[in-house]
C-alpha cells in the first residue's frame, strides 16, 4: 500500500461500541493511535467512540464509561476511519434496524472501513461484506461464514484488509491492525516507534495467523460421525485417511466424504488436519519436544511435521513450543 504524507488536518477515527463491548477491542486500537499522536508530537487522528445512545455505556469486563458521540448525531464530516468494535455473545438477528441503517448509511462513505473481533457480524448484517475477504475471532468463524456464505472467511487470520475493508480477528489482534493502518497512513518508522512504545510485535512472528485452539474439538453431525471423530481425536497417531475412517463407519469412501462434507462443513482430510494441528498446539504448550509431538499426531517423522506445521502457521513447531510452552525448554531441539 502507498505511504501517504502528513496531512494538514487529523483522521478522524470512529469506533462504534455496543452495548457490553469488549474493551479491548475499543481501548487497543485507541492506544496505539493515541500512541502515534504522542510519537509524532502532533495531532494525526482525532478519536471518536460511537454509541447508540448518550447513556453509559457497560463493557463485558464491568467497567462503565462514556461515548463521545451517537449514531443520532449530526454527523457533517465522515470519518476517516470506522470500526466496529466486538462484543461476546452479540447477535446479528438481534440488531436494531436503526443501528444497521446507520452502519450502511455512513460505512461506505469512510476512506476505510472495518471491525475488530465479532464486530464483522454488524457489517455482515448491515451488507457491508459481500464477496469480501474478512476474518473474525475463530469462536464465531463458523457462524459469520454460515449465515453470511457470500462472505470469503479466513479464521487464520490476525488481520486482513481487503480494499477499504479492513477485519482483525479479536481482541489483541485489534492492536495489530491498528498498528498496520498506521504503518499504511504515515509509514513504518511512526509505527514501529508506536509499537515499541507499546511493548508490542510490529509484526508477531509466525505471519498473520491466529495461535488458537479453534473449538473443532466437539464431535458433530450423525452418531456414525461422531463415533469417527471421537477416535481420530482420542488416537490422532492412527491412520486416519479417508478410506480408513469410512471404514470404520462403515461407508464407501465416496459416500462417507459426501456426508462429511455436509454435516461437518470440512472434508475428512482437513477436519484431521486440523485435528493434528489443535493436538501439536497444545501439546507443545505443555513443553514437550517436537520429535515426540510428531509422532504423538501421526507424522512418520519430524521433518514432515515440521513442514506441515510450518506451511499451516507460517512458523516452527520449536518456535511455537520456545513462545508458548508454560516451562521454557531445556533441551535442544
Amino acid at each position: 500500500m502507498r505511504h501517504h504524507s502528513l496531512p494538514s488536518t487529523a483522521k478522524r477515527i470512529g469506533i462504534l461500541a455496543l452495548p457490553y463491548v469488549q474493551l479491548l477491542d475499543i481501548a487497543g486500537p485507541m492506544d496505539v493511535f493515541t500512541e502515534a499522536n504522542t510519537q509524532a508530537k502532533r495531532i494525526l487522528y482525532e478519536l471518536h467512540v460511537i454509541s447508540t445512545s448518550s447513556a453509559p455505556l457497560h463493557s463485558s469486563s464491568g467497567l462503565i464509561f462514556h461515548p463521545t458521540t451517537t449514531i443520532s448525531s449530526p454527523l457533517d464530516v465522515p470519518f476517516d476511519t470506522l470500526l466496529i468494535a466486538g462484543a461476546p455473545h452479540l447477535n446479528p438477528k438481534h440488531l436494531s434496524p436503526d443501528l444497521l441503517k446507520w452502519v450502511g448509511q455512513h460505512a461506505p462513505r469512510c476512506r476505510r472501513f472495518g471491525s475488530i473481533c465479532t464486530g464483522a457480524l454488524v457489517l455482515a448484517a448491515a451488507g457491508l461484506l459481500t464477496q469480501r475477504r474478512v476474518t473474525t475471532h475463530w469462536a464465531v468463524a463458523e457462524q459469520l461464514s454460515q449465515q453470511f456464505p457470500s462472505i470469503q472467511v479466513e479464521a487464520d487470520s490476525l488481520f486482513i484488509c481487503d480494499g477499504p475493508v479492513c477485519t482483525a480477528a479479536g481482541v489483541t489482534a485489534g492492536l495489530d491492525l491498528a498498528i498496520a493502518l498506521v504503518d499504511h497512513d504515515f509509514g513504518r518508522d511512526l509505527a514501529r516507534k508506536v509499537s515499541n512504545q507499546l511493548v508490542m510485535f510490529f509484526r508477531r512472528p509466525g505471519g498473520q495467523l491466529q495461535f488458537s485452539h479453534r473449538g473443532i474439538a466437539n464431535p458433530m453431525g450423525r452418531s456414525i460421525l461422531r463415533t469417527v471423530q471421537r477416535r481420530v481425536l482420542s488416537k490422532p497417531h492412527l491412520p486416519s485417511d479417508t478410506r480408513a475412517l469410512a471404514e470404520l463407519a462403515g461407508l464407501s469412501p465416496r459416500h462417507f466424504a459426501r456426508l462429511f462434507h455436509k454435516e461437518i462443513g470440512l472434508s475428512p482430510a482437513l477436519w484431521v488436519e486440523r485435528v493434528r494441528m489443535d493436538t501439536a498446539c497444545r501439546t507443545l504448550e505443555e513443553g514437550l519436544p517436537p520429535k515426540q509431538v510428531a509422532a504423538m499426531v501421526g507424522f512418520k517423522d519430524v521433518d514432515t511435521f515440521r513442514r506441515a506445521f510450518q506451511r499451516q502457521f507460517k512458523t516452527t513447531p520449536a518456535e511455537y513450543r520456545r513462545r508458548h510452552a508454560a516451562q521454557p525448554p531445556t533441551e535442544t531441539d
